[in-house]
C-alpha cells in the first residue's frame, strides 16, 4: 500500500504492513482527483435535499451530517428572500409608479411600500418637489427685423409622474423644443426697443404662458414654475448696422410725425375753405333762382299791363330806363333833332362842386329823343286807367 492511504487504526500514517512510516511524517499529497472531488459535491447536493441518507462515499462510508432539509422549506425560504425584495422606500417629496408587466397600475404615496418583486412589478421613482431648470441661448428675429440674442432660463416641476414618464417620449427633450418655439413666438412680436427696455418682463410672462399651453396640450405632467432672460443683447457682429437702422426708424417717425402735423394744419383749413365755397355756392344758386323767379313774375305781370295797354306801357318803361341810366351818369349830351347842334350838361362838375368828390370816370351817354310814339286812344287809356 502506498504512504498516502490510511490504516485502519492509529492516527499517524503507516506503511504496508502497518508500521508508522520511519521517516516519521507523511509523504506530501498529489494532485488532487477531479472526480472524487465531483462525487462529493454530488453528496453535499443530496444532503440537503434529504436523498443523502442512504448514500455512502466511494469506501462505504456514510457522509458526515444529519437528516437533509426539506424541499418545501427550502422553496419557502427562496419565496420570502424574492418576496423581500418587494419592499420599496418612497420619500416625502416623491411619488412612486407602479408598473405590472410593463403596464400602469397606480401611484402610490411615501412611506415604506410593498410590489410585487420583479419581474412582475417594478416601481419608477419620481420627485414631485424638486425644481430642475435648464439654460438656452439663441439669436432670432423681432417684429422690426432686427437680430437679439437671447439668454433664457426655464425652472419646472414634475407635477403628475404617470403622464412624465409614459405619455410623452422625452419629455425633457419636449419641454426644451417646446421653451425656444415659445420665446420665438414672442420675440418675433415684439419690437426690438421692447426687447430691450422695459418689455422683458411682460415677455417672459407671455412666454412662460405659451409653454405652459403647449405643454398642456401635448399632456406631459410637466408644470413651468418660471422663465427669464437674463441676457439680452445686440450681437456684435450687427451692432453698427443695427444702429443705423434704429436710427432710421426714429428719422422715419420724426418725418411722419411732422408730416401729419402739417397734414393736421392743413386739412383743417382746405376743409373750411371747401366748406365755405360750397356754402357760397349755395347762396349764389338760391339769389339766382330768387331773382330770375321774381323778374319771370314782374315780366309776367308786366306782359298783362302790356296786353291792356301796348303804348302806355312802352312809353313807361322806356321813361324808367331812362331814368335808371341817366340817374347812373355824370356826363349828359343832349342831341336836339333837326338842330344839329348838341347840348352838354357837365353834370359831373355840377356833383363834384357840391359834393366835392372825385372826378368819375363813367362814359358819356348821348341823349336822343323818345321814339314817336302813337297817341294812345281812349280804350287803351281806359286800359291803363284800370
Amino acid at each position: 500500500m502506498a504512504w498516502n492511504d490510511s490504516g485502519s487504526s492509529g492516527g499517524g500514517p503507516t506503511g504496508g504492513d502497518g508500521k508508522r512510516n520511519p521517516w516519521g511524517k507523511r509523504p506530501q499529497q498529489g494532485p488532487p482527483d477531479l472526480e472524487q472531488w465531483v462525487r462529493n459535491l454530488q453528496r453535499k447536493f443530496a444532503g440537503i435535499f434529504g436523498g443523502g441518507g442512504n448514500t455512502r462515499g466511494a469506501d462505504g462510508s456514510s457522509p458526515s451530517g444529519g437528516g437533509g432539509i426539506s424541499a418545501g422549506v427550502v422553496v419557502a425560504i427562496v419565496f420570502s428572500a424574492w418576496a423581500l425584495t418587494g419592499f420599496y422606500q418612497v420619500d416625502q417629496a416623491e411619488r412612486a409608479v407602479i408598473l405590472r408587466f410593463g403596464k400602469y397600475v397606480e401611484t402610490t404615496q411615501s412611506g415604506l411600500n410593498w410590489r410585487w418583486p420583479r419581474p412582475i412589478e417594478r416601481e419608477y421613482i419620481v420627485n414631485i418637489e424638486r425644481i430642475d431648470s435648464f439654460s438656452h441661448s439663441t439669436r432670432m428675429l423681432t417684429a422690426d427685423e432686427n437680430i437679439v440674442e437671447i439668454k433664457l432660463d426655464v425652472q419646472y416641476r414634475r407635477n403628475e409622474p404617470e403622464l412624465y414618464l409614459f405619455n410623452v417620449r422625452e419629455p425633457d427633450k419636449t419641454l426644451h423644443e417646446v421653451s425656444e418655439s415659445a420665446i420665438r413666438d414672442t420675440i418675433g412680436r415684439s419690437e426690438l426697443k421692447i426687447v430691450l427696455g422695459s418689455g422683458r418682463q411682460q415677455i417672459a410672462a407671455d412666454t412662460k404662458e405659451l409653454i405652459q399651453q403647449l405643454l398642456n396640450s401635448y399632456v406631459t405632467g410637466i408644470v413651468v414654475t418660471s422663465v427669464n432672460l437674463p441676457d439680452v443683447k445686440v450681437p456684435e457682429q450687427v451692432r453698427s448696422a443695427q444702429e443705423d437702422a434704429i436710427k432710421a426708424g426714429k428719422d422715419k417717425e420724426r418725418f411722419a410725425s411732422a408730416a401729419q402735423t402739417y397734414a393736421n394744419d392743413i386739412l383743417p383749413v382746405a376743409r373750411g375753405e371747401a366748406g365755405r365755397a360750397v356754402q357760397d355756392a349755395q347762396a349764389y344758386r338760391s339769389r339766382k333762382i330768387a331773382d330770375s323767379e321774381g323778374e319771370a313774375t314782374r315780366f309776367t305781370k308786366l306782359l298783362t299791363e302790356y296786353e291792356r295797354a301796348p303804348a302806355v306801357t312802352r312809353q313807361r318803361l322806356y321813361l324808367e330806363t331812362m331814368e335808371t341810366v341817366l340817374g347812373r351818369s355824370k356826363k349828359v349830351v343832349v342831341d336836339t333833332k333837326g338842330s344839329g347842334n348838341m347840348l352838354y350838361l357837365p353834370i359831373d362838375k355840377l356833383i363834384e362842386q357840391r359834393a366835392g368828390g372825385r372826378e368819375s370816370s363813367r362814359d358819356t351817354i348821348v341823349v336822343r329823343p323818345a321814339p314817336a310814339t302813337e297817341t294812345p286812344s281812349a280804350e287803351d287809356r281806359t286800359r291803363g286807367t284800370r
